[in-house]
Parts: C-alpha cells; structure tokens; sequence
C-alpha cells in the first residue's frame, strides 16, 4: 500500500536569524510539534527540500542506506550558505563503501589508549590555562582565555598542526562558516585551506609525528585514500575542533552560569559530570540551521510523508533532541535527566567522528573550572552577553566572568 502524499504542499521559508543565548530557532521548534516533517527553502540553492524534526525520524533518516550524501554533489539542494562547507569526494559527502573505508582509517585516532593520553595532556593544559586566568584576576573572558586557547591547543597537537600556524587556520575557520561568505569567497578559501593541508601532509611524509595528518599521510603513500580525500578530514576534524567544541563548551558554561542552584548541586558531586555533560549536548541549540543533505534513492515513507525518490532531505538533531515524545518537559534544563541518548553528535554512518575527543574536553574544561572557580559567575548581566550570528556554529562572542 503507497503511503499518502503530504497533504499540505506549504514550503516554509526558514533563514537563519541572530538567536540571542540558547533561544531557539521558533521555525523547527514550532515544525516539530505541527509538522515534524515539512518542506522548507533556505536562503540559497534551488528549490525546496524536506526537514525532518522528530526523534524518531531524525534517526530513521540518518540511517537508512537509501539516503545518499553522494548524490548531492554538483545539485544546488536550497542551503544555508552561498557555498557547499564540505568537499566533494571527502568523508562528509562519501557513501558505503568508500564512507567505511574513511572512517576505518581516523578511527585508531579516537582509540582508547590516544583518547587516555590525550585526557592527560588536557587536565595539564587546562589546569595551566585556568591558573593563568586567575593569576590575571577578575574579570576574565573565558572564552578567550580558556575555552578557545584549550580547543585550538588540543586540535593542533591531535592534527599536527603547528602552532605558529593557528591564526591563518584561525582566519579560514571564520571565512568558511559564515552565512555571509559568498560563494566565490568560500570557494576561494576552501582553496587555500586544501593547499595547505596538502602541503602540509606532503611535509609529514618525510617528517612523520605522532599526529593525524601523518597518519594520514602514510596511508596516501600505501594508496588507502587520495590527497582530496585527505584533505576532506584533515579540514573537517579541524573545524569542528577550533569552531564547534570552542562554541558548545562556552555556550555549556554560560548554561550553568544562569543555572546556579544546578551547578552548586554538581559542584557538589563531580562524579555526576558525565551525566550533566550529555544533558547539556542536548539542551543547547549548536547551530544557526542545518548540516548536510540526503538525497533519496528510493521512495521513503518517514513520519506518515513520502518523500519521492532524487528528493533533498534534512534533519535537524537540535529539534530531535527537544521532542516531547522522547524528553520529559524536553524545553528544561536538567542535569539529573537519564532518558534516551541525546543526537547531538548525529547519529548512523555519518555520526560525528570527534565526538569522543569533544566530550573529553568538555568534561576536562567543565571540571578544571568547578574545581579552579568556587565562585564564578557572570561579569555582567546575561541579557548583555554578545552572541555569535551569522555563523553555522552558535555561542557566546565573548563570555566575560568574575569570581
């Protein structure tokens, strides 16, 4: 039996607008509860594609093999930005099997021995990063002198990334997530960044390190992956690092700072850290709109909807993460809340490939500051804290603190 047509051909327009906080986004909040999977058009591309908001179809969709990342290269599938944020040929727009394989070779990267010493090496780092905040006196701006340095820190030594190379990686990093880069800038920078990467693997060649991009490098050499390909992940896993962990981890600590009674009761009893950190992924709105599209190879029946075959799709993990069906009062934060797994790293063959790595440093930098700063609290009022807009990752452009 063919499952019914929509029965509302409606397209919503959803652009990205400034969200101050952890406000969020009324569209896909308000779709999620009237129309958990509807047509919408973004600012840029052509046409219209399908979004998908509730839990369960969240999951559905991320992980049913006839939803392909491949097939949207070269379409102009109605986006975010003026230009495509992942390569074509790289590990974000990559099916089975060559998906797999990718995935195969970052994985001892994210292994438990690496992942244990690299715990290590961040409580050390965040430790001196916190002393050195407060050796400076009050006020400070965390992000600035903790949650970014930290991030920035773990990424470059992860990657390989030298130091002395971090403001230019720096400088990209902004280009390419901005809503504003036109198409021709973003290509333009998505250019140079490829090259340095390239040149960069072709330096670790010759001077191998313990680091990813040598890793990377000799599996070019053996003929596992090609430059493009190399290239692909080295930018992504940089990204995520300098950009998403910098904003989500500043984003979780202005969350506990306007959450004091639950912060003291966690301050109180560390050990429920873990627990407060995946409650934390699921309460905060990460991005200003949505990731990567599928494109359908079959006709698929998700949430009582048909979507067509060669059809665009999109699901958004915040709204997923927020369904009532799912989350107790799902609009709350609270830290004591043990429900289903949070979808905030994805979920199915794309499921983020740090997700490891960015809940490791958040764990180090949310208890190095519970532990440093018995009495932080906000240097202003919260209403006067300058969000990031604009941007694919939201968080605070600064977060100024007293203590």
């Amino acid at each position: 039996m063919t499952p019914p047509e929509h029965p509302d051909p409606v397209v919503h327009d959803w652009a990205p607008v400034p969200l101050p906080a952890t406000d969020f986004d009324p569209l896909p909040h308000r779709l999620l509860h009237e129309e958990p999977v509807a047509r919408v058009r973004l600012p840029h591309g052509e046409g219209h594609a399908w979004l998908v908001t509730r839990y369960e179809d969240v999951k559905q969709i991320a992980s049913d093999p006839r939803l392909s990342r491949a097939l949207t290269v070269g379409r102009p599938i109605t986006s975010m930005t003026p230009h495509t944020l992942a390569p074509p040929g790289g590990v974000g727009r990559a099916d089975p099997p060559d998906h797999t394989r990718l995935r195969k070779l970052i994985a001892p990267t994210f292994g438990r021995r690496r992942m244990a010493a690299l715990r290590a090496h961040t409580e050390r780092t965040a430790d001196a990063l916190a002393l050195r905040t407060l050796g400076s006196g009050p006020p400070a701006d965390l992000a600035e002198t903790f949650v970014g340095p930290l991030c920035a820190t773990v990424t470059a030594e992860l990657l390989g990334v030298p130091a002395a190379d971090l403001d230019r990686v720096q400088e990209w990093r902004a280009g390419v997530l901005s809503h504003e880069t036109t198409a021709a800038a973003g290509e333009s920078v998505k250019k140079e960044i490829a090259g340095y990467f390239a040149d960069l693997a072709r330096h670790r060649t010759d001077h191998p390190g313990d680091d990813l991009i040598s890793e990377l490098a000799a599996a070019r050499a053996a003929g596992a992956l090609s430059t493009p390909e190399l290239v692909s992940m080295a930018v992504m896993l940089t990204l995520n690092g300098l950009d998403a962990v910098r904003n989500i981890v500043s984003t979780m600590v202005y969350v506990l700072l306007v959450h004091p009674d639950q912060t003291a009761r966690l301050r109180a009893d560390p050990a429920r850290l873990p627990r407060a950190v995946d409650e934390l992924l699921r309460y905060i709105p990460q991005r200003g709109g949505v990731g990567m599209p599928r494109v359908a190879t079959a006709d698929i029946e998700v949430g009582g909807v048909t979507v067509r075959e060669g059809e665009a799709v999109y699901v958004f993990y915040p709204a997923a993460n927020r369904d009532p069906a799912v989350y107790t009062d799902p609009d709350r934060l609270d830290l004591d809340r043990d429900e289903a797994p949070h979808l905030a790293f994805g979920h199915g063959a794309h499921y983020c490939a740090g997700a490891q790595l960015a809940r490791l440093e958040a764990e180090v930098m949310l208890a190095t500051l519970l532990a440093r700063f018995p009495r932080l609290a906000p240097a202003v009022e919260p209403e006067r804290i300058v969000w990031r807009t604009g941007t694919v990752n939201r968080g605070p452009e600064t977060l100024p603190v007293t203590w």
